[in-house]
């Protein structure tokens, strides 16, 4: 077992796999290239909005076991909140219908059979199309394998996968659909209460974890670039690890968990194979109280955003599978979904709040069959070396729970097992 581990990349898997390996005993030694944690899921101060945002959106299941074990283990469980129920409302613009979806909480999904909680115009045996997810084939895309048409694909599969996957759902991978339906939706509504950061991202995933590495002792390191690794002669191990203003000899007893993102790590690790296509998605923050009643989430059809949060002081929209709009001005953007918005809620189209709009042209990576052939395990070739990240195979497309998924068992596969025996 390592006694010093350095975890390089402060993002949500190299936080958890710092976390973990704390837990268990092990010295870190926390390495981030940014001037701050977090990642891709980090809060930061808009001067325009006048307010904390988030870098993009985030919803998290109540069946997220790793994630909220994670919150339990920095002291930040009460962090995300909503409702006591497993409930997603719904609102189509095109025809001003709203509905709301209510999954019944055992592992029997009464509520098929309840009109008043399945999707309109459907019935129990349109329900059956999510069989074929529970026996998806490598390789396959959600159009070979389920139907992908009706009104329950278009009223609730679709938006909701296009929301989780953030990538148009029939070419996504079947093999990683099935798996996060059935953690889900197939596990009954108490895996499915939808819940969000109340104060942001940095107070629910980042900050508390960091004053918890603090007070447990551990080194962090941020503005830190790794630059490249140093192999030992026969190439076992990890010898070094070059960063762009010092060099670390690692010891006997010294090991590494990389956290990089997916277009980084293979500049650094020599022979690694990552995903190599991405997926955009553009949030757009409006400065204006909502209405009263509001549903945290509601999720639109025929709009050109996916989701609507509601925030103190804020109404905010996610837009997935975004790149077509990378190039849009973006006042014209923030006008178009205004727009929507607007009429979701019933406030006035005109005038535009003081709005801030937030791309993040690789938020996820595409979750095709081709590209999850592509993405590694945990364990490399070298005795004192594990990956961590989103896109690594966590058998999750890239979410907050396989980001710490992946910290965790990076962290565990280094300390329960012997490095000389690896």
């Amino acid at each position: 077992m390592p006694k010093l581990v350095h975890v390089v990349g402060a993002g949500l898997a190299g936080l958890a796999a710092a976390v973990q390996l704390q837990r268990r005993g092990a010295q870190v030694v926390l390495h981030e290239a940014a001037p701050q944690a977090g990642g891709r899921c980090r809060s930061y101060y808009d001067a325009r909005l006048g307010t904390t945002i988030d870098s993009g959106n985030h919803v998290v299941l109540s069946g997220n076991t790793a994630t909220l074990n994670y919150l339990r283990a920095i002291g930040a469980a009460d962090e995300l909140v909503g409702p006591s129920q497993a409930e997603f409302p719904f609102m189509d613009l095109a025809t001003r219908a709203r509905w709301t979806v209510r999954l019944s909480p055992g592992h029997v999904p009464w509520w098929i059979f309840d009109p008043n909680a399945r999707v309109p115009n459907t019935g129990p045996g349109d329900y059956l199309s999510l069989v074929p997810l529970l026996f998806a084939k490598p390789g396959r895309n959600l159009a070979q394998t389920m139907r992908c048409n009706g009104p329950l694909w278009d009223r609730l599969l679709r938006p909701l996968f296009h929301a989780m996957l953030n990538l148009e759902p029939r070419d996504a991978s079947a093999e990683l659909t099935g798996a996060m339906v059935r953690e889900t939706v197939l596990a009954g509504g108490l895996a499915c209460r939808p819940l969000i950061a109340r104060n942001g991202l940095g107070s629910a995933f980042v900050d508390p974890a960091l004053r918890l590495l603090q007070h447990g002792g551990a080194t962090i390191k941020l503005g830190s670039r790794l630059t490249d690794i140093v192999l030992s002669a026969n190439g076992a191990r990890v010898q070094a690890l070059n960063f762009a203003d010092e060099s670390v000899a690692l010891e006997a007893n010294h090991a590494v968990i990389l956290a990089l993102p997916p277009e980084v790590a293979p500049g650094v690790v020599p022979g690694l194979r990552a995903p190599t296509r991405f997926a955009a998605a553009v949030n757009v923050h409006f400065a204006i109280e909502p209405p009263f009643g509001l549903p945290p989430i509601t999720t639109l059809l025929n709009a050109t955003a996916a989701w609507l949060f509601a925030f103190d002081g804020r109404l905010s929209v996610t837009l997935n599978e975004a790149e077509r709009l990378l190039d849009m001005p973006h006042e014209a953007l923030a006008s178009t979904v205004w727009a929507d918005v607007a009429r979701a809620v019933d406030l006035p189209a005109t005038p535009l709040p003081a709005w801030q709009v937030v791309m993040e042209k690789r938020a996820t990576f595409a979750a095709l069959p081709d590209q999850e052939t592509l993405r590694p395990g945990t364990r490399t070739r070298w005795n004192n070396l594990t990956l961590a990240g989103d896109w690594t195979a966590t058998g999750l497309p890239a979410t907050i729970e396989g980001a710490i998924r992946s910290g965790q068992k990076a962290a565990d596969t280094l300390l329960n097992e012997p490095m000389e025996r690896r």
